[in-house]
């Protein structure tokens, strides 16, 4: 049984991974409602077929789950950012 974990979500976004009780998440799931633009491509590179999915969005919102996704991860120290309990780590009682 699985179910959606949420790790941000705004008015027209959903990040997520799936929640399975007997496996830690593998993937992590955006879902895009309405962007502004999106293309659905087939192209052939080097001989093989492959797919592109490419979505704008305004950079708000990609700021919006860049900050969640860090914060989920704990990737604070790898982008130069607080490592302990400072203000906006995941670890921070007061954000």
């Amino acid at each position: 049984m699985s179910t959606k974990a949420s790790i941000s979500s705004g008015k027209n976004f959903h990040l997520y991974f799936q929640d399975l009780l007997s496996d830690s998440p593998k993937s992590v799931f955006l879902e895009l409602d309405d962007p502004s633009e999106f293309q659905v491509e087939k192209e052939t590179f080097h001989g093989k077929m492959r797919d592109r999915l490419t979505v704008e969005m305004p950079s708000e919102v990609m700021d919006q789950i860049a900050i969640a996704w860090i914060k989920k991860r704990k990737l604070q120290g790898a982008v130069g950012g607080p490592v302990g309990l400072e203000w906006g780590s995941p670890d921070c009682r007061w954000d």
